[in-house]
């Protein structure tokens, strides 16, 4: 067994503490990553604070990994010593089920296995990215592209996915109008792959305060969705909605802006119920969907479309001993548009 410096919470709620995990011996589909970045991520934060439930404490979060292969297992073929690679949410599923052979690992049948606050089919729970080192299984280690940033590219793995996912499902996107709801971690990302994609992106934002950030990334158009009639001149308007908040919505006036046919997909994880007037889906044929990330085919796939068109995200690099200032800030939305840490730094 391998010991490497990591942060853990040991109750809900936090604080961070130094400690140290044990990672296993390589086996030989194996690789071992010494970690550069791990992405802060605001699931990170749900889980940590206790909204999802289901907390195995201590917990090391982390799922938005960039790193350094410094071994491979015997049976290892397509990764060597010093690539740079990334690991997303999950580690293991069990590759035999339907949703496995279709490439949809993330809805594993036997059960996914995330990277961290999960139990592995050995029963060896999982530990994150913040720490110094991980081993994974091959196949769920990306290769990075090449020129693609270690710290711009760490939240791609999870908020990158997760954005990509819906707009590729639901498109394809030239010439049609897509509104992105939130210039936030996933937001800002959102606005960039759509308008990659050829959409003419809308940003919504609850206020004036990122709309100059949001015509940078990419946006055409910049809405502020606070106040009852908000979203009143945008009446039939988008073909796509693509949801990145976590605070409910007003569904029937988001529902409005949508062309007959037109889907508002849901990326973001509110805690309260969603619920909207039959009519408002009725009058147009429209859909309320959701997206979770993607599997390891596609997300290679958004690997290299952003290094195609040069997207990574925009990031705030902080070290450890930021991480509970990083998580604070969070909570009270003060990031543009992404924390992620340096590795490096924890353990000293």
């Amino acid at each position: 067994m391998m010991t490497t410096p990591a942060l853990s919470v040991t109750a809900v709620g936090g604080p961070f503490v130094p400690t140290t995990v044990s990672r296993r011996e390589l086996r030989a589909d194996d690789v071992r990553i010494e970690i550069a970045f791990t992405g802060i991520c605001h699931s990170d934060l749900h889980r940590v604070d206790g909204e999802w439930g289901g907390g195995i404490f201590p917990m090391v979060p982390g799922h938005e990994i960039t790193g350094v292969v410094t071994a491979v297992g015997e049976d290892v073929s397509g990764l060597r010593v010093d690539d740079r690679v990334g690991v997303g949410v999950i580690v293991n599923s069990c590759g035999e089920c339907g949703p496995c052979r279709e490439g949809r690992q993330q809805f594993c049948a036997a059960g996914v296995v995330e990277t961290y606050n999960s139990r592995d089919y050995d029963g060896s729970v999982t530990y994150g990215g913040y720490s110094r080192g991980i081993v994974v299984r091959e196949a769920f280690a990306h290769r990075l592209p090449e020129g693609m940033e270690l710290a711009n590219a760490a939240p791609l793995l999870c908020a990158g996915i997760t954005v990509y996912s819906p707009l590729r499902r639901w498109g394809p996107l030239k010439d049609r109008s897509v509104a992105v709801v939130g210039v936030g971690g996933l937001g800002h990302l959102g606005v960039r792959m759509a308008a990659a994609m050829g959409a003419e992106v809308t940003a919504v934002s609850r206020s004036t305060r990122k709309h100059a950030d949001a015509r940078r990334l990419g946006a055409a158009h910049v809405l502020a969705a606070d106040g009852p009639d908000a979203l009143a001149g945008a009446r039939d308007r988008f073909d796509l909605i693509l949801n990145t908040v976590s605070a409910p919505l007003a569904m029937d006036d988001h529902l409005a802006t949508l062309r007959p046919g037109g889907v508002l997909v849901n990326v973001g994880a509110p805690q309260a119920p969603i619920s909207c007037q039959p009519s408002s889906l009725i009058d147009g044929n429209k859909a309320i969907a959701g997206s979770m990330i993607g599997g390891l085919a596609e997300t290679g796939e958004m690997l290299r479309f952003c290094a195609e068109h040069g997207i990574g995200a925009q990031v705030e690099v902080v070290d450890a001993r930021s991480i509970d200032t990083a998580y604070r800030r969070l909570r009270e939305g003060d990031v543009r548009f992404r924390f992620v840490m340096d590795a490096s730094t924890i353990g000293k």
